[in-house]
C-alpha cells in the first residue's frame, strides 16, 4: 500500500529497491558501517556521476571582446543598445569601447589591471567593458549609491588602480563616496574621453584571463570579490543562448537589472555577441509597471530575464502586459510553483525558463524550461558542466534524495579575490574528474527521476531578497559593532505571502541600559547599517530583545524570534 498523498509509484520502488540493497549488503557482511553502505548500484552511479553530466561541447575560440568585434564587421549599421533616449549602432559602440581603450592604454591599464567603472547604466557602462576588455584589463563594477565604506574597501581589496566615472554622474551620489573616489586615480568620461581618438588594437588573453570582479555578500562581516575568466564567460555565453532559444540577429533584449550586479549579464553578453538589440530601461521605469508594459510592447521585446519578486511586483500592470513578445527567464531567487504555474499558463506558447547559478560559476550553470505543474527545477547543466550532488562524506546521493550541489566544469571563477582560504574553504578538489575543482554551492538540491534538480533550501543561513545574495552574518557583523549592541541576530521572514523582508533583533548593552534608558533605536541602528550596508541588506525591521531566545543546546531559537510589530 503507497501512502499516494506523499509518494508516487516510481518513487517507492526507487525505496523499496534501496532498502533491499542495503539489506543485501549489510547480510553479506555483518560488520560493514551503514555509512559504508552504498544505495547506488553501478548504473545509477554511473547515470549520476557521468550520464547527466555528458556535458562535452566545444568552444569556439576567442573571448567576448573577440566575438564583439567579429560581429560588428557582420552588422556595423545595426542597432546595439538603446538607453536614456539614445541608440548606438554596433560601429558606434566600438569606436566608443576604442576610446576607452586608448584613455586607459596610455595610463598605463593593461592585462590584469583592475579597472573601476562607476558610470550610469547603459551606453557608457556597455562601452567602458568592452574598452577594458579591449586592453587586456578586468572590470569592477562600482554602485555610487552603496556606503562609502564598502566602495573604499572595494576598491582596495581588487586592487583597482584607476576608476572610470562621469563627474556628471556622481550628482546623487552620496557625498562619502564622492570623497572616495577623490582619493583614487579617477579619469572622467565627460572630459577625458573626447581628448583621445587613436585606434588601440585588442590585446589577445588567454581563457585564464581576469574578465571582471563582482563582489557579494560575505559572512564574515566583510563582502567578497568573485575573479571571473575570460573563457568562464565564453562557455557560458556560447552556452547559454541557444538553450534559451536566444542568439537572432537583431532580436531585442529587455535589461531590467541594474549592470552592478551579474544578473542582467546573461541578457547584455548574449546579446552584444549575436547581433541582438539591447534595451537598459531605466532605474525609474523598471519599477513602474505601467512603464514596463509600454516599453515591452512599444519597443517590441522579444526577450526579458527577470528575478520572480520582481516579475510579480509587475505585474499589478496585468501579467501579460509585462511578457515579452518571445520567451521570459526567471533567475535569480526560488519561485513558488503555484505563482510559475501561472506565469506559464499566461504566456501560453511562449517559453518560461528557470535559469540558475552563483556568482563563483559565472552568472548561470542550469536552465530549464519550465511547465504549470509540480515542482520548479533550476534545471539541467549547460555545456561544460557537471553536477554533483553530495552527502557530508562527498558521496552522491540517489535522485530524490537531498543533498549538497557540488559544480565543477568550464564555469568555475578563480576563486576569491586575495582570499586564499576562503577559495579553499568553497572551491575543493573533485573527487569524481581528473584534478579538477568543484564549487560548494551551499544549495541543497535533490535529483528528479529525469536529470533534473529541484532546490530544497540552504545548507547555511545564505538568503536571497529581490534577486540579490545576502549572508545574514555579514548583517548581524555590522550590528553588532554598534557601541550599544550586545548581541544581533538577522532573519529573513515572510510575514506575509509574497513580501519577503530582514528583521533584526538586538539585545542592548549594559551601558545602553544604564540609568533607565529605554533601547529602542530602530531607526538609529538601521541608518548606522545603512551607511555600511547595501541598501538592500538594511533590515526593514529592528525589534530589540531583552536576551535571545536559544534551544536546550544552546544555539540560537530562530523559531521563537518574535514577528516585527
Amino acid at each position: 500500500m503507497v501512502a499516494a498523498d506523499l509518494f508516487d509509484v516510481s518513487s517507492a520502488q526507487r525505496f523499496a529497491g534501496w532498502f533491499v540493497r542495503v539489506l543485501g549488503v549489510v547480510s553479506a557482511a555483518a560488520q560493514v558501517r551503514v555509512r559504508g553502505v552504498d544505495l547506488l548500484d553501478g548504473g545509477q552511479r554511473a547515470r549520476v556521476l557521468s550520464g547527466w553530466n555528458d556535458t562535452a561541447v566545444e568552444v569556439p575560440a576567442g573571448s567576448l571582446s573577440v566575438w564583439f568585434a567579429a560581429q560588428v564587421v557582420r552588422t556595423p549599421d545595426a542597432v546595439a543598445v538603446v538607453a536614456g533616449g539614445e541608440s548606438v549602432t554596433y560601429r558606434e559602440l566600438d569606436a566608443a569601447a576604442g576610446r576607452v581603450a586608448c584613455l586607459l592604454s596610455d595610463r598605463g591599464v593593461g592585462v590584469e589591471s583592475v579597472v573601476g567603472l562607476c558610470l550610469p547604466g547603459g551606453v557608457e557602462m556597455i562601452a567602458a567593458i568592452l574598452g577594458v576588455w579591449r586592453v587586456g584589463a578586468a572590470y569592477l563594477p562600482v554602485d555610487g549609491g552603496l556606503p562609502a565604506e564598502r566602495v573604499e574597501f572595494m576598491l582596495a581589496d581588487a586592487g583597482v588602480g584607476v576608476v572610470l566615472a562621469r563627474r556628471d554622474g556622481l550628482v546623487g551620489v552620496a557625498d562619502g563616496v564622492a570623497g572616495v573616489l577623490a582619493g583614487v586615480p579617477v579619469l572622467w568620461w565627460d572630459e577625458s574621453l573626447s581628448l583621445v581618438d587613436a585606434p588601440v588594437v585588442s590585446v589577445a588573453v588567454p581563457p585564464s584571463g581576469l574578465a571582471y570582479v563582482m563582489y557579494t555578500s560575505g559572512s564574515s562581516g566583510r563582502p567578497k570579490g568573485v575573479a571571473v575568466t575570460h573563457g568562464s564567460l565564453a562557455n557560458y555565453v556560447f552556452s547559454v543562448g541557444p538553450r534559451l532559444g536566444w542568439g537572432a540577429a537583431g532580436a531585442r533584449y529587455a535589461l531590467l537589472q541594474p549592470q552592478v550586479t551579474d544578473l542582467g549579464n546573461t541578457t547584455v553578453f548574449v546579446s552584444l555577441v549575436t547581433g541582438g538589440q539591447l534595451h537598459v530601461l531605466g532605474a525609474d521605469v523598471v519599477v513602474d509597471p505601467e512603464a514596463v508594459a509600454g516599453y515591452l510592447a512599444a519597443w517590441r521585446i522579444d526577450f526579458v530575464k527577470v528575478v520572480p519578486s520582481h516579475l510579480a511586483a509587475l505585474s499589478g500592470a496585468g501579467l501579460a502586459e509585462v511578457l515579452p513578445a518571445g520567451s521570459v527567464v526567471l533567475g535569480g531567487e526560488a519561485a513558488a510553483a503555484e505563482w510559475v504555474a501561472d506565469v506559464v499558463a499566461v504566456a501560453g506558447d511562449r517559453p518560461v525558463f528557470n535559469h540558475y547559478g552563483p556568482t563563483e560559476t559565472t552568472i548561470g550553470v542550469a536552465t530549464g524550461r519550465l511547465s504549470a505543474g509540480g515542482v520548479v527545477p533550476i534545471g539541467t547543466p549547460i555545456a561544460n558542466t557537471r553536477f554533483y550532488v553530495l552527502d557530508d562524506a562527498l558521496a552522491p546521493v540517489p535522485p530524490g534524495v537531498a543533498g549538497e550541489l557540488y559544480v565543477a566544469g568550464a564555469g568555475l571563477a578563480r576563486g576569491y579575490v586575495g582570499r586564499p582560504g576562503l577559495t579553499g574553504q568553497r572551491f575543493v578538489a573533485c573527487p569524481y574528474g581528473s584534478g579538477e575543482r568543484m564549487y560548494r554551492t551551499g544549495d541543497l538540491v535533490r535529483w528528479t527521476a529525469d536529470g533534473q534538480v529541484v532546490f530544497l533550501g540552504r545548507v547555511d543561513e545564505q538568503v536571497k531578497i529581490r534577486g540579490f545574495r545576502i549572508e545574514l552574518g555579514e548583517i548581524e557583523a555590522v550590528l553588532a559593532s554598534h557601541p550599544e549592541v550586545a548581541q544581533a541576530a538577522v532573519l529573513a521572514r515572510e510575514d506575509i505571502p509574497g513580501d519577503r523582508r530582514l528583521v533584526a533583533y538586538v539585545v542592548a548593552t549594559a551601558t545602553a541600559d544604564r540609568g533607565g534608558q529605554q533601547f529602542g533605536q530602530a531607526a538609529g541602528l538601521r541608518e548606522y547599517a545603512a551607511r555600511r550596508l547595501p541598501e538592500y541588506m538594511v533590515p526593514s525591521a529592528v525589534v530589540t530583545l531583552d536576551r535571545l531566545p536559544l534551544t536546550a543546546t544552546g544555539k540560537l531559537d530562530r523559531q521563537a524570534l518574535p514577528a516585527p510589530e
